[in-house]
């Protein structure tokens, strides 16, 4: 259980997120990362200079990765701060702020900037000599569709790990799609007056599209519309399968950044002195080979443990879901009302940019909390390889 780590009330973003190969398909993710997070300090009048330390947080290759960490803090005008490179699929975001927050609690730096960003956009296309090949031909990748399409270990696509789970544990095809169908309804519920709830902390990113011409992206791209009759009448994506492209999520583009650091640093950040944000505890797993779906459950389960808290005790709960399954098989675990988790939003709606995507949640969750009158909040999520993060946080008000 940790004691001394704080994320100031506002001290976080999260750019809307956009559908691959849309608005932000050609931005390096880390350019415009920094770019976004410098424009944000500003708004908020924070010196980039108070960071002894930064996270970035990137899963998908860009170009001068290589310089990662420093080149970021030195974009964001931090320009005599170290930083480091975290990568952990779709627990980057969890597992970078967990870092950052045992850090502080330790000495090791006192005020964190944790940036994570990716682009699912044209990713790149890797290639390694092999002068041994048919006629010396190179051995190559694709970070992304062939990242999506086989793990190296557990073989096969990631969406056949959501079908085994589907196959062991009995969850049908209309569970899939009625949740498909709540956690759209929930993603509407933050469109509701003008967005206001997602106003509460998302910020819009700009980009430069000619000398003279910026266009500015203020709310998320690509979001498909969702009812019952259009996901009934849907193929399974895999032949027999249970899972439609209304019950997965969709790869995208985007960032987010959030600040940890001490409560007393962190009251003096704060938008208001009265809300208190503790990260509590961490939790991680890696389940039975090709089940990724059943992650998030053990992972959930020790951070709780860890906090000496029961799923009772939980006034909010988000979860990264790219499958619906996902989120079916937890709430059978865990006892929980499936309807009532995610409020507001989840990955299986606004999607899956990889790097940003728990951390985008984990704000979401705050800002739910707050206006419920504080108390703990759960995230939990999977990643690739079979394993998950989670991380409690303690809301006061």
């Amino acid at each position: 259980m940790l004691k001394k780590a704080f994320i100031p009330y506002k001290g976080y973003y999260s750019t809307p997120f956009v559908r691959w190969q849309g608005s932000l398909a050609n931005e390096n993710s880390i350019t415009l990362g920094a770019q976004t997070s410098k424009r944000w300090l500003a708004t908020k009048d924070i010196d980039p200079k108070i960071f002894d330390y930064l996270m970035l947080g990137v899963t998908i290759g860009q170009p001068a990765l290589f310089y990662g960490g420093p080149w970021a803090s030195a974009l964001i005008g931090s320009t005599e701060t170290a930083g480091l490179l975290v990568s952990q699929a779709c627990s980057t975001s969890t597992t970078g702020i967990f870092q950052a927050a045992m850090g502080v609690e330790n000495g090791a730096w006192e005020t964190v900037y944790n940036l994570y960003t990716d682009r699912c956009s044209n990713g790149p296309h890797t290639i390694w000599p092999n002068p041994k090949g048919p006629g010396g031909q190179v051995i190559s990748e694709n970070w992304v569709m062939d990242h999506f399409g086989n793990d190296p270990w557990a073989g096969g696509a990631m969406i056949e790990t959501a079908e085994n789970v589907i196959k062991l544990t009995g969850i049908t095809r209309e569970e899939c799609d009625a949740t498909a169908l709540r956690r759209a309804e929930q993603y509407q519920d933050s469109l509701a007056n003008d967005r206001e709830f997602q106003k509460r902390y998302m910020f819009p990113v700009e980009i430069r599209v000619s000398k003279k011409k910026t266009i500015q992206i203020d709310s998320d791209e690509g979001i498909m519309p969702t009812t019952a009759e259009g996901l009934k009448g849907l193929r399974p994506v895999l032949p027999g399968g249970k899972l439609t492209f209304g019950a997965q999520t969709h790869p995208a583009d985007g960032h987010c950044a959030l600040i940890v650091t001490d409560q007393e640093k962190a009251k003096e950040l704060s938008d208001d002195k009265n809300i208190e944000i503790q990260i509590i505890s961490f939790g991680h797993a890696r389940v039975k080979k090709a089940h990724m779906p059943m992650a998030p459950v053990p992972a959930a389960l020790m951070a709780l443990d860890r906090a000496g808290l029961t799923v009772d005790d939980l006034k909010v709960i988000k979860t990264h879901n790219p499958f619906a399954a996902n989120d079916i098989y937890m709430s059978k675990q865990m006892n929980l009302d499936i309807n009532t988790f995610n409020n507001y939003g989840s990955s299986l709606v606004f999607g899956h940019p990889q790097a940003p995507t728990a951390g985008r949640s984990i704000i979401e969750g705050i800002e739910e909390a707050v206006i419920l009158g504080g108390g703990y909040v759960l995230f939990t999520g999977c990643a690739a390889g079979d394993t998950s993060a989670a991380l409690v946080l303690k809301v006061g008000k």
